[in-house]
């Protein structure tokens, strides 16, 4: 059999992709595990709310405080943060059955998450999406119409902090077009699977 565009390894690969609320990295992910079946998506375990429209095990694994605790002590997480209130979390055990199905796995998570695997040299390509300005990204925020403007506030102060940490990442893209980002994102991900130390 030829060799595929994707999907040619028994290992995959893990993704981390971080952006400021709002700036698309969800339907970017979501567009990628659309045209490959290799592709999957980290779920997050949060202890925020469930949203209008969200499904739990889809969205995010929606867990109470103690929940959340008890992963944490024993060990669950590959990384967690603390993000407005609300806590965040990746699950081990979920990210390396995925890999070991051969899938590559974006883990959708901010810059403190990454920040944490970064230290622990944790192996995985590190991608941040931008904006393509924070009064884009104030619009993009205000017509979701999801959170009161004074968390949106808090969100564009964060995401100014969030937009100094990409010298820490290996590839960094803007969300100006929804479809160039997605041909930049996709192309990243096929020669991260054809790099020579990966076949």
């Amino acid at each position: 059999m030829g060799q595929k565009l994707l999907g040619n390894m028994p290992q995959g690969l893990v993704f981390v992709l971080s952006a400021p609320a709002g700036t698309g990295k969800t339907t970017l992910v979501r567009m990628l595990i659309r045209d490959f079946d290799c592709i999957a998506e980290s779920v997050s375990c949060t202890t925020r709310p469930i949203r209008p429209g969200e499904i739990s095990g889809v969205d995010y694994h929606f867990l109470t405080q103690p929940e959340f605790q008890q992963k944490i002590q024993l060990g669950d997480f590959l990384e967690h943060a603390q993000v407005f209130d609300y806590e965040y979390g990746t699950s081990r055990t979920f990210v390396e059955q995925q890999q070991k199905a051969g899938k590559h796995v974006f883990l959708i998570i901010d810059t403190q998450g990454a920040m944490q695997l970064r230290k622990k040299n944790f192996p995985a390509v590190y991608v941040f999406l931008s904006p393509p300005s924070l009064d884009e990204l104030k619009m993009r925020l205000d017509k979701r119409k999801t959170e009161s403007q004074e968390v949106i506030e808090k969100r564009l102060s964060w995401a100014e902090k969030e937009l100094e940490m990409v010298r820490y990442y290996d590839y960094h893209l803007i969300n100006d077009e929804l479809d160039d980002a997605y041909a930049i994102l996709r192309s990243i991900v096929i020669a991260e699977e054809h790099k020579v130390r990966n076949l």
